[in-house]
């Protein structure tokens, strides 16, 4: 049999209701806090994930260009795929080169095979395709011969190019696209 020492106080055994509420609207605070940090994370990540396949793209851009001697001439981002994949020259006439491209890299909308479906695109981190813009011959850029870059967070874009050939980034639609050229 167990006895208690002589003057313990059993009264005060248990935790108060009031002392519940405080320990669980902590934890509610700080899981908050938690999830919080958790989806900036991801943002970031999603973000750079975006630039790193801009570059890749960018350079897979150029590679073509060597070959060539002009980007693909198109504003279609499943004709830029299979250009990219070497199955159509910078006229969208049908070609049948190397690849530039590593597909186990990117994600394809609908996740289609762009090998068996010509109208696969590749897809930024937000689900929307990468847009590219050809320059058209009689246009005067300061940049290279394409725009290539990814709607960003927010999905939004207004393309209004600038004398320069550059989409206007100052725009509120615009703030947060990633570009693959810009200066």
């Amino acid at each position: 049999m167990f006895l208690a020492p002589s003057g313990a106080n059993y009264q005060r055994a248990a935790f108060t209701l009031l002392e519940l509420l405080a320990v669980v609207a902590l934890l509610a605070l700080l899981s908050g806090l938690l999830l919080g940090a958790a989806r900036q994370i991801g943002e970031v990540g999603r973000i750079a994930r975006a630039k790193a396949e801009l570059a890749v793209l960018a350079a897979a851009l150029e590679n073509y260009q060597r070959l060539y001697g002009d980007y693909p001439q198109t504003d279609d981002p499943a004709q830029l795929l299979q250009s990219l994949l070497g199955r159509l020259g910078p006229r969208n006439n049908v070609s049948s080169t190397r690849s530039w491209l590593t597909l186990a890299r990117y994600r394809t909308a609908l996740s289609r095979d762009p090998l068996v479906d010509p109208s696969a695109t590749l897809i930024d981190p937000w689900d929307q395709p990468y847009r590219y813009v050809y320059k058209v011959p009689a246009a005067s850029w300061g940049n290279v011969s394409y725009i290539l870059y990814s709607l960003g967070p927010d999905g939004q874009d207004i393309r209004a190019l600038l004398a320069g050939g550059f989409v206007d980034s100052k725009l509120p639609e615009n703030l947060d696209n990633l570009y693959a050229n810009r200066p």
